[in-house]
C-alpha cells in the first residue's frame, strides 16, 4: 500500500549560490555529516547537494507535512548503497512521523530515486507499507 508520495525540482545553480553565500552554515544546518563527505567528493559538489536538497523535500511531502510540523532537515538523509541507489533513512520526529503512519502488522519502506540534468535535479520519494512476513 502506498502511505505517501512527494516529488521536488531543485535548481543547481540556487542551490551552488548558496553554498558559496552560506558555505558550512547552510551545509551543517540541512545536510548530515555523511551527505557532505559524499557531496564534497563529487566534481559537481552543487548538482550533489541539490539532488539531496531535493530529496529532503519531496521526503517530507511524502510524509505529509512539508518542512513543518518540527521536521528537521537532518531527520531525513541520503545514503547510497554499494551499486549506487540511493536510500533514505529518517529519524528524528520524521521517524515518529513515519511510525504514526504505516498501519499496524505492516512496516514502512521509502524509495527514492535522484536525477539531474543541469541546472535542474530532481528526486521522487514513494512510502510503502509491505506487510510484515
Amino acid at each position: 500500500m502506498i502511505l505517501g508520495i512527494g516529488t521536488d525540482l531543485a535548481n543547481i545553480e540556487r542551490v551552488g549560490r548558496t553554498l558559496d553565500r552560506f558555505g558550512d552554515r547552510f551545509r551543517n544546518r540541512v545536510f548530515t555529516e555523511t551527505e557532505q563527505r559524499k557531496a564534497e567528493r563529487r566534481r559537481d559538489a552543487a548538482g550533489t547537494y541539490a539532488k539531496r536538497w531535493a530529496a529532503k523535500e519531496a521526503c517530507s511531502k511524502a510524509l505529509g507535512t512539508g518542512l513543518s510540523m518540527g521536521i528537521s532537515w537532518k531527520d531525513m538523509a541520503v545514503t547510497n548503497l554499494e551499486t549506487g541507489q540511493p536510500r533514505m533513512a529518517v529519524t528524528g520526529w520524521a521517524a515518529e512521523r513515519l511510525k504514526s503512519m504505516t498501519p499496524d502488522g505492516c512496516e514502512a519502506v521509502i524509495h527514492v530515486t535522484l536525477t539531474d540534468d543541469h541546472p535542474w535535479a530532481q528526486a521522487f520519494v514513494v512510502i510503502e507499507a509491505r506487510p510484515l512476513a
